[in-house]
């Protein structure tokens, strides 16, 4: 949906503990809260299309996605004010986080907070017709792909609630499914969104055949079902036409946004809308001004808080002449500084929490794109979930796995010769590593490292206090488990 549409807000009740989020005001109110029976819902097409919009809305929770794929990675630290300062991050950079932890619950209960919007809207499918209807059902179809896909790369097998609400005695009777079968319902829903979808959304935000398809693509290699993975993506390169950017150096420029590597980004606005004490309520884009430089005085940036610092060995991972995407990724705060005309003139402060030296310099807090009214918590810049580089490495990985090494150089060098690096020539499992390090490169901070090393086997040898047969999965919040009765078996390990 367009930016003027975040300030749209429709409370949904959202039924059963578990299944619930803190309550809030959002910036602007359509109608009194709760005032409309929830039962009686669905007898206009407006209720159709402003309950789409509510299942959007929990889309903002990716903020948390993006932090914990790099913070728990080998990419980036925590950092912020002080090792308390969002003990949960803190945690689970240092591989020590267990089911008490507040940024995990957040994950789990947003995302079903999503999943509980749009299984309102598949619930009442068959209320009434008309034109446009089947287009809502299909996004709706994909919201519950893309956060039930959340909450498995998270936690593994999931309570899996297809079509329907549930009551708080209800939660108590439904167990975990396993992860196979919460894959399967995202192939379900996504092969029956994607007929429906154009290839062009009715508005910028708005999911499209393309978006659909490369989750599917990316569902599909998660699985390592490389041949339903490669086949995918190349439906969606072949006819999406979707495009690299010339310029790597204005890829997450507000000003540049719905360029043509955009396959699916979350959209964000620069109004607050929220607090410290509710970050999902923000219509804005949290990220950029936590990732600010705490007490920043100078040009091009603003000041912020200074979390998930980028590490030396990310910094150092790329080569001598893969410059561009370096310093497009990470901003090294003192060089930069010394490049300037009045060096002396600029000062920023170091947060007890760590300090790397190094900045998150796609999505950072800038001069000319700073929300209102607490710039620390809001952003206008969107989020790019999926981007077209992206798209291309998944399909050359899955082509290269699937021993098809040709298709797959073809895909991965279009992504350095963008970059005026030299083509790849290998081949095999060679070639599978050159592609596992061109996705840390060509994605560093983007949120996608963790998960990346996880599903590839390589989480141990990376990631400092990493526990082969506990990490690979987050534990499930404690206090999801006592809600639903204890009924629940805790993930390995925690």
């Amino acid at each position: 949906m367009s930016k003027r549409f975040r300030n749209i807000f429709v409370a949904l009740a959202i039924i059963g503990s578990v299944f619930s989020i803190g309550s809030c005001k959002d910036y602007l109110d359509i109608e009194p809260e709760f005032a409309q029976d929830a039962d009686n819902y669905f007898t206009t097409p407006e209720h159709y299309r402003f309950a789409l919009i509510g299942a959007y809305d929990l889309l903002q929770a990716s903020f948390l996605h993006l932090w914990i794929g790099e913070i728990a990675s080998d990419n980036s630290i925590a950092g912020g004010e002080s090792v308390v300062d969002t003990k949960g991050l803190h945690d689970i950079d240092a591989m020590v986080h267990g089911a008490v932890n507040d940024e995990l619950r957040n994950v789990f209960r947003w995302n079903y907070a999503g999943v509980t919007r749009a299984n309102f809207i598949l619930e009442n499918r068959d209320k009434i017709d008309f034109i446009g209807k089947e287009e809502i059902l299909a996004e709706a179809t994909f919201l519950r792909a893309y956060y039930y896909f959340q909450l498995v790369k998270f936690f593994g097998g999931v309570p899996l609630v297809v079509d329907e609400r549930l009551g708080a005695d209800e939660v108590t009777e439904v167990d975990r499914a396993s992860a196979a079968e919460v894959y399967s319902q995202i192939e379900l829903d996504l092969n029956a969104a994607i007929p429906i979808l154009n290839w062009t959304a009715p508005e910028r935000g708005r999911v499209s055949k393309g978006a659909a398809l490369a989750l599917l693509g990316k569902v599909y290699l998660y699985q390592n079902k490389f041949a339903l993975s490669a086949s995918t993506f190349d439906e969606l390169i072949n006819n999406g036409g979707y495009s690299l950017l010339p310029d790597f150096n204005t890829l997450f420029a507000e000003a540049n946004e719905g360029h043509s590597e955009v396959v699916f980004d979350i959209q964000y606005s620069g109004i607050e809308g929220g607090s410290y004490d509710c970050l999902i309520c923000l219509e804005g884009n949290a990220a950029p001004g936590f990732h600010g430089i705490r007490q920043y005085k100078g040009p091009v940036y603003g000041d912020g808080n200074s979390y998930n610092l980028p590490t030396s060995d990310l910094y150092n991972a790329f080569g001598t002449n893969d410059q561009i995407r370096r310093d497009a990724a990470i901003l090294d705060i003192d060089a930069f500084i010394n490049s300037q005309p009045n060096p002396g003139d600029i000062n920023y402060a170091v947060g007890g929490g760590g300090h790397t030296g190094y900045y998150n310099n796609k999505y950072i807090k800038r001069q000319g794109e700073i929300g209102a009214p607490d710039n620390d918590l809001t952003s206008p810049v969107n989020y790019i979930v999926i981007r077209y580089a992206d798209v291309l490495l998944m399909a050359a990985e899955a082509h290269n796995r699937n021993s098809n090494d040709a298709t797959a150089l073809g895909y991965v060098n279009q992504v350095r010769a963008r970059v005026n690096l030299p083509a790849l020539t290998s081949g095999g499992s060679t070639l599978t590593q050159e592609i596992w390090n061109e996705r840390r490169l060509e994605l560093a901070g983007e949120g996608h490292r963790f998960f990346d090393l996880v599903r590839t086997g390589q989480a141990a040898s990376a990631i400092s206090g990493f526990a082969s047969g506990k990490n690979e999965l987050f534990p499930i919040p404690q206090i999801e488990i006592d809600l639903a009765g204890n009924n629940w078996n805790q993930n390995p390990g925690y």
